[in-house]
């Protein structure tokens, strides 16, 4: 699963129609739009995302930290403030407020926050990175539980 949302978050698209800066923090960024929107479909389905799956994630993300250089003491802050930006992303990346359907919305404020280069002042980019997201959440959706999490790369946009 680490290596299918490694692999989304380095889609082209990111860098070159929207203009994200090819950065660890934008990439790590990406990975947890990405994973937030897996678990938000487990909670709508009433299914228990595989806590493996989750420590595993997280796990890759430190072991990467570790090859980069960042010593223990780092390490842990860096895990820390990550997690951090992990729920506030899980928490506030559906537009509630603006969902009048059972549709999903993606939240414009959390984009903006996270992804700073995709200002309000251009719209076309912000509902360019939204579309791509609610594309994949209804992408992933319509999968089983069992084939979610094997056929993420089979997500094109």
């Amino acid at each position: 699963m680490y290596n299918n949302i490694l692999y989304l978050s380095r889609n082209i698209f990111f860098y070159e129609k929207l203009g994200l800066p090819d950065t660890f923090q934008s990439r790590i960024h990406l990975m947890f739009f990405h994973f937030a929107l897996l678990l938000i479909i487990a909670k709508k389905r009433g299914t228990i995302f595989d806590q493996n799956q989750y420590d595993f994630f997280l796990n890759n993300i430190e072991h990467n930290l570790r090859e980069l250089g960042y010593g223990d003491v780092s390490v842990n802050s860096k895990m820390k403030d990550l997690n951090k930006i992990l729920y506030d992303i899980l928490l506030k990346i559906e537009d509630r407020k603006n969902s009048k359907s059972r549709n999903f919305i993606v939240n414009e404020r959390i984009v903006i926050k996270y992804f700073d280069t995709i200002k309000l002042d251009n719209k076309q980019k912000i509902n360019q990175f939204q579309l791509y997201f609610v594309k994949f959440f209804d992408f992933c959706f319509e999968l089983s539980d069992e084939n979610m999490l094997k056929h993420l790369k089979k997500f094109n946009y």
